[in-house]
Order: C-alpha cells, then structure tokens, then sequence
C-alpha cells in the first residue's frame, strides 16, 4: 500500500467522523451524533470500499463484538484493511465460513481497552487485547510483521489504528 492511499483512509476518516457536526452547525455541535467505532468503519467503507472483509467479520461474530465495538466504553481497534485480509485468503464472501469462536477470538484480538492514541501505543510495548493476550509494539509494528498505517482516527468510544495485517492470537 503506498503513502497516497493511506493518506486517503485517513482524510475520508476524518471527513465521515466530523460530518455530523459541521452539518448541524457550531451551535449544534453538542448535540450532534456521535458515531460508534462501528459506525465510523461502516462511513469509511461506504468511501473507501476497505473494511467489507472487517465488518462482515464483526457480522458474523459472537453479538458481543458488536455491542462492545457499537457501546458506550472507550476501546482501541487495531482494524485491518480488505488486503490485509485478503493474505490469508480471506474475503467478505467468505469470512463468515470460519468457525464463530475462532472469528470472535481473532477479532477480540484486534481491540484493547480504553482510547489509546498514536503517542499511547507507540509509547507501550505491550498491549492487553480483550481476548487476554499481549500484542508487541516496537516503532509501530506490532508483532513483529504488522505495520500501523494510519492512526488516530476517532469515534465517540474509541479509536481506530489501521493496520496491512490481521493480528493472530497464538
């Protein structure tokens, strides 16, 4: 993936999350919906066509991924793109055949409590993922093989990293 894609997940990310205030105006702004991290991957899609594989797979998951990444707690996703996907011969077509215990424990995998910025990840070298395991981060590559490519991106309870892999629990 090259620079000038990433640039354009970035920008359609912050263009789609900061949509709803500056549609109902400054005075508004309060007042104004605040979309869920699931809300802001489905917008980003919607622009990008990069997410189908995540969403479907948060689809076709244990309900509790959905409510916790749909909720009202602060968490970090670790969200791969379709490509990232796609090296493990994985689809949105195809996606929902994995058996839906390994699916919730991959995507569980992918997500971390509480809203952790650029600075906070790049400054941990560990991270607790909700399925209990670690993830390892050395100058933003986690586990040794898969890069953050586009960071920080908002949602009324979280954030969102972008990565060009799918983290897979041991």
């Amino acid at each position: 993936m090259n620079m000038g894609k990433i640039g354009v997940y970035f920008v359609a990310m912050i263009l789609l999350v900061s949509m709803p205030v500056f549609a109902m105006g400054p005075g508004n702004a309060s007042n104004a919906p605040s979309p869920s991290i699931v809300d802001v991957a489905i917008s980003v899609n919607e622009e990008t066509g990069e997410f189908s594989t995540l969403i479907e797979a948060i689809l076709a998951a244990d309900d509790a991924v959905l409510a916790t990444l749909s909720g009202r707690g602060q968490f970090t996703v670790f969200a791969p793109t379709d490509e990232a996907f796609e090296k493990l011969n994985l689809t949105a077509n195809n996606i929902g055949e994995l058996p839906q215990e390994a699916l919730t424990e991959i995507l569980l995998y992918h997500v971390a409590r509480g809203n952790r910025d650029a600075e906070s990840v790049l400054g941990s070298s560990r991270i607790r993922m909700l399925n209990g395991q670690f993830v390892f981060q050395n100058a933003g590559v986690l586990n040794e093989d898969v890069n953050i490519i586009a960071t920080d991106v908002p949602a009324a309870n979280g954030v969102i990293h972008v990565i060009d892999n799918v983290l897979l629990p041991n």
